[in-house]
């Protein structure tokens, strides 16, 4: 007696057509989420910035306030400063220079970061300034390595991959502009 084939039939089936899914990242919840993501992000830069500014006394004193003569890169580079680059965040705490470009990149990235505008500058500029930080006070006081600053590194290198400023943003009507079109860069 012979082993019945237990295949399963194959049947003709009339032609069905297939349709391509969406990637996740390029769904509408998916961007909403990128696009939230940007806007708390810009959030943090915007308000490091005010704070230092002005001294509304969350981190930064009335006294300490930058408009009332103080230093934004002193407190952080001469008091938390540890590890290997010590004397390197010392010698630059509360520097003109310093203060500067550390005021003006907090302002910058936070900004485009809201307006959802030159992404990829602010994710360079803004990648480099967070592992700065990071590198101030290494090893980290919660973890071998890791904290916070890493995380929002690559947070802000994924917003600028996903073009995050698209949605809830500007970023579409700034990739049209004849300076982006000459600059793609600035996008």
């Amino acid at each position: 007696m012979a082993v019945a084939d237990r295949r399963p039939e194959t049947r003709h089936r009339p032609h069905i057509r297939l349709m391509r899914a969406e990637p996740v990242t390029e769904s509408p919840a998916a961007r909403y989420v990128w696009a939230l993501a940007r806007l708390a992000l810009g959030f943090v830069f915007i308000w490091a910035f005010v704070d230092k500014l002005f001294g509304l006394g969350h981190e930064t004193t009335s006294k300490q306030a930058w408009i009332h003569g103080g230093h934004p890169t002193m407190g952080f580079l001469k008091f938390s400063a540890a590890g290997p680059f010590k004397g390197f965040y010392h010698n630059i705490a509360g520097s003109g220079w310093a203060d500067w470009l550390f005021m003006l990149g907090l302002a910058g990235i936070g900004a485009a970061l809201i307006l959802g505008i030159g992404i990829r500058v602010a994710a360079a500029a803004g990648a480099v300034m967070l592992v700065m930080m990071w590198s101030v006070v290494l090893p980290p006081e919660n973890n071998v390595f890791m904290d916070d600053h890493l995380i929002y590194a690559l947070l802000i290198i994924g917003l600028a991959l996903v073009s995050a400023g698209d949605t809830l943003g500007f970023g579409r009507w700034w990739s049209k502009t004849g300076l982006v079109q000459r600059f793609p860069i600035l996008k």
